[in-house]
């Protein structure tokens, strides 16, 4: 943790590791980690942005998968599926999370049962020193979705739009002014499939009970891995190619290029009453959110 843990400032938090397997998320938050501790001997503004802001990073949440190399964790539980939450509409058979057993991907772990203790590490952090401020973006690194890196915002299980809807269609056209040209696709999880027990959807949910005057802004960030592949097909053959780019120009391209977003959304965070939308306005920004994302006909408590 660097900066200010008066709880009201900002807070921005950078994650990785939560699947084993996925390990340039860990090399990404890493890799921003160095950044900033190299900075601070001599940057007078990371000074200025420490001190009106609180910085938590996490970059391995999951080393037992790390180690051996799974996505799960060593009881085999995919702790992406682990939290108490129940998808309201149909998920993918497996993917969406079951209770099978861990030979199988996606396992959420038994029923009733407490969350894993890398789950649970991440969830108290994430509570002690993110939804204690009034303010907090949250970045968690991943890999292994598509040819397109993508932003994912919650809801996983549900495609119900978030509380927070018109703070995300901000800060996604301040990334879309400020980062002129990015290849980011932001879109909300549920786009894709929906899921049982996805953590930040938990998170986000514990914020909304919790403190409901606080704000987190959960991002995920799926760096498009099969683009690797495409690029050297080789890697196809190896279980780390899979979901990591494996010739070492492609992985500091990688870091570049995120670490400018990882950046950007810490600065974001302090800056944010400047891009929020006003009270008065979050009606408007959250129509205009619906519009970009939500096109298909939503139930009448989907309203702001």
């Amino acid at each position: 943790m660097l900066g200010n843990p008066d709880p009201a400032v900002p807070a921005a938090g950078i994650f990785g590791g939560v699947h084993g397997l996925e390990r340039i998320g860990t090399e990404v938050a890493l890799a921003a980690l160095r950044q900033f501790v190299a900075r601070l001997r001599w940057d007078a503004t990371l000074h200025h942005l420490l001190d009106g802001l609180r910085l938590v990073v996490m970059p391995l949440v999951n080393p037992g998968g790390l180690w051996l190399g799974t996505r799960a964790n060593p009881q085999g539980v995919d702790l992406m599926r682990n939290a108490p939450v129940q998808a309201t509409e149909p998920v993918p058979m497996l993917l969406g999370g079951h209770r099978i057993g861990g030979w199988l991907p996606w396992y959420r772990g038994p029923a009733d049962a407490p969350m894993q203790a890398e789950a649970q590490a991440l969830c108290t952090l994430v509570a002690e020193e993110l939804l204690t401020h009034r303010f907090a973006i949250s970045v968690d690194c991943h890999s292994g979705f598509g040819v397109v890196d993508r932003l994912w915002f919650p809801y996983a299980h549900t495609a119900r739009p978030v509380p927070m809807l018109p703070e995300v269609l901000a800060l996604a056209e301040l990334l879309d002014d400020s980062l002129p040209h990015h290849r980011y696709l932001i879109e909300p999880q549920s786009r894709q499939y929906r899921t049982h027990g996805d953590l930040w959807d938990h998170l986000v949910l514990q914020a909304g009970a919790g403190a409901p005057a606080n704000t987190l802004l959960p991002l995920t960030l799926e760096m498009g891995s099969w683009l690797w592949v495409k690029k050297n097909p080789r890697q196809m053959f190896s279980r780390q190619g899979i979901f990591n780019p494996l010739i070492e120009h492609r992985q500091q391209r990688v870091l570049r290029r995120h670490l400018a977003l990882l950046d950007l959304l810490v600065r974001a965070a302090l800056g944010h009453a400047r891009w929020c939308p006003p009270p008065g306005l979050r009606p408007l920004w959250h129509a205009r959110a619906l519009d970009r994302w939500y096109r298909t006909a939503l139930p009448d408590r989907a309203a702001p």
